[in-house]
């Protein structure tokens, strides 16, 4: 009976333990394959990648034309290097997007963010394709009153205002501790272009900007000024979510074929190239004309654009250049109209009369696109509107 009662106790636990081990085996196995999921090679079967954008001029906005932004295009193109689409979420502060960052279903976030010695603990960054330099902006009344800052020591007593949870607030931090005296406000409410707009306006004397996001918006607020370099060179760069397996060493790979074969000189030259041209005059005019003269023939240029797939906002802004938007205008030589069409020209092209809006912009766009047809074959791209220009 003893040894009955010994071998059912060791038969019951052999099987217990073979069950148990059984079940935990699977579990395991399931978890494998779960992890195992989350791979560079399962992102391209899906065919999506999750991002967070950031919505503003450095990254991400709707344009006349569609989608927009330095980020944006850059994310766009490696997205079709993976042959996948983009699946896009948008925030509105830096705050929100790193927010994003222990979402399990996102891929990647890109907000312009710096890669600091403080996030590089906290976060998965990816490879950096962008430097730039914070630097402090304020209004330019401030030059009169005499209160414009030149160095930190300037700071003091100055209404600042930056964004919480940023790269900005961590510098300021660390001149606090430094010993240096900022009165300095930090603020989830707010994007970095918003508290652009607060400089501009005089509610606020002075926040801090990346560089690049401070030349593309300069021409868009007349009373900002740049105050003094606050940061040494900071690498921009995008956060990744997860540790995918190959997602990273894929993404460094690309990037720097996207380097060497010169397309990021290109990215970037379409959207910084223009800074080296700005004038706060002109930028003001043009910012009054947008409002009191483009609405009277912007339906003009959508149209021509629609006929001959040139952008809305090349075709106005060549009108722009050659007429300031003035359908009557005229030079000496005797070109006339909004698009500054010579006579032996708008013949050539059909338009009976130069002073008429909708020939004028119909002919410009028509001649535009006859010298693009005319470019060399060897031209792609947008390359070859650019030598049609």
């Amino acid at each position: 009976m003893n040894n009955f009662m010994k071998n059912s106790t060791i038969a019951y636990f052999a099987i217990y333990f073979f069950v148990f081990g059984w079940i935990s085996h699977s579990l395991f196995q399931g978890a494998q394959k779960e992890i195992g999921a989350k791979t560079l090679t399962k992102i391209k079967e899906t065919g999506v990648l999750n991002v967070v954008l950031l919505n503003s001029a450095s990254t991400y906005y709707i344009g006349s034309d569609g989608p927009k932004g330095f980020e944006y295009d850059l994310l766009n193109a490696y997205s079709k290097h993976l042959g996948v689409k983009l699946n896009i979420t948008t925030v509105n502060t830096t705050k929100e997007a790193i927010e994003f960052s222990k979402n399990p279903d996102i891929h990647i976030i890109s907000a312009a963010l710096s890669k600091t010695k403080e996030r590089e603990k906290i976060y998965n960054f990816g490879p950096s394709y962008f430097e730039a330099q914070e630097q402090v902006i304020c209004h330019k009344k401030m030059l009169v009153d005499g209160r414009f800052p030149n160095s930190v020591d300037d700071l003091t007593k100055l209404k600042i205002v930056v964004g919480a949870d940023t790269g900005y607030s961590e510098t300021i931090e660390s001149l606090k501790a430094e010993g240096f005296d900022i009165n300095a406000t930090y603020t989830s409410d707010y994007s970095t272009e918003e508290l652009i707009a607060q400089v501009d306006s005089n509610e606020i004397d002075c926040t801090l900007v990346d560089s690049n996001i401070y030349v593309l918006n300069q021409r868009y607020f007349s009373n900002i000024a740049l105050a003094f370099d606050i940061s040494s060179r900071v690498q921009q760069a995008w956060i990744l979510t997860q540790d995918i397996p190959g997602l990273k060493e894929d993404m460094y790979s690309w990037l720097n074929f996207f380097t060497q074969n010169g397309e990021m000189a290109r990215l970037k030259d379409h959207y910084y190239s223009y800074v080296l041209f700005f004038d706060y005059y002109d930028t003001a005019v043009f910012s009054e004309r947008i409002k009191s003269r483009l609405p009277q023939f912007e339906k003009y240029f959508q149209e021509a654009s629609l006929k001959y797939q040139i952008p809305f906002s090349v075709l106005a802004a060549l009108s722009y250049q050659e007429s300031h938007w003035d359908s009557n205008a005229r030079s000496n030589t005797g070109v006339q109209g909004l698009m500054m069409l010579t006579q032996i020209t708008a013949e050539g092209l059909g338009v009976k009369d130069r002073t008429n809006p909708k020939e004028s912009v119909f002919g410009g766009a028509k001649h535009l696109n006859d010298m693009k047809q005319a470019v060399p074959n060897e031209v792609v791209g947008e390359d070859r509107l650019k030598f049609a220009l």
